[in-house]
């Protein structure tokens, strides 16, 4: 590569598809739990009170012809009194739902109610009306709704963030000429600005730190080669270039881990002595 050419590490697939992986699944989250704090769980209390209504009118039904005299219209003129024992706090209940709420049609049929099968009548409602042929054991209370709503509001902003981390990542890069740098954020760094190049984490981590102070200013620049170039050998390792580039140009102070040099043994073959 020539020295004069400039270059360029632009955002790495691999960081995009973390950023788009974390904003699709916080978005995700966001929609289910939206829908159980707004529908979804009052639907499945709907759904617990109506099954023990179908429970409790069987046993009624057993009560009132325990001698085998019920008649229909005996049976109708009850059924049709009874409402369907909602609590009385409607946030845990759909906003459609107008109490009080009478007793299901298919409870107020003698000759459907007087083979005792609520179970199958329960399943022929659940499935006719979308709900859940066996419902919880105790049903949702105004806590747990409330939940779902700030859980939703943390993955909504959550989702936010990381589109905002996406969008704004697509329209930077980090860029060497012979000259200076130009860091991810815009600023053009003059090579004779800088400082301190601290690259204990590059190999590891692939993150380096340069201060700066200078008529560019002061500060401190970070630079992510695995967000910004990356090293792989087949895209020719741009980070890896990048940094070749800024050391041919530092004259600062340079920070990096030592290397212990392995102890050799002497020319007449003795092993070296312990300190």
């Amino acid at each position: 590569m020539n020295d004069s050419e400039s270059i360029v590490c632009k955002p790495t697939p691999w960081f995009l598809f973390r950023a788009l992986v974390m904003m699709v699944m916080f978005g995700v989250f966001a929609v289910l739990f939206f829908l159980d704090g707004s529908t979804g769980y009052r639907k499945k209390n709907e759904g617990f009170y109506l099954y023990r209504t179908f429970k409790a009118a069987s046993e009624e039904f057993s009560r009132m012809n325990a001698d085998g005299t019920l008649t229909p219209d005996e049976w109708q003129h009850f059924a049709a009194k009874q409402t369907v024992a909602f609590p009385s706090d409607p946030t845990v209940l759909p906003a459609t739902l107008k109490l009080p709420v009478p007793w299901p049609d298919i409870l107020r049929d003698y000759q459907r109610m007087k083979p005792l099968q609520w179970d199958k009548l329960w399943r022929e409602y659940s499935k006719d009306h979308g709900l859940d042929v066996a419902p919880k054991e105790e049903p949702y209370d105004a806590r747990k709704i409330r939940e779902q709503w700030v859980v939703f509001w943390v993955c909504l902003a959550l989702t936010t963030s990381a589109a905002a981390i996406l969008a704004r990542t697509l329209r930077r890069s980090i860029t060497a000429d012979d000259q200076a740098i130009t860091t991810a954020q815009g600023r053009r760094i003059p090579f004779a600005d800088l400082k301190t190049l601290d690259l204990r984490k590059w190999e590891t981590k692939g993150l380096a730190f340069i201060d700066y102070n200078g008529p560019s200013g002061k500060g401190r620049i970070r630079i992510d080669g695995l967000t910004y170039g990356g090293f792989k050998p087949e895209n020719g390792e741009p980070a890896e270039c990048l940094m070749r580039r800024i050391r041919s140009r530092f004259a600062g102070e340079l920070i990096e881990y030592a290397t212990l040099a392995e102890p050799q043994p002497s020319s007449t073959g003795d092993e070296p002595e312990n300190p």
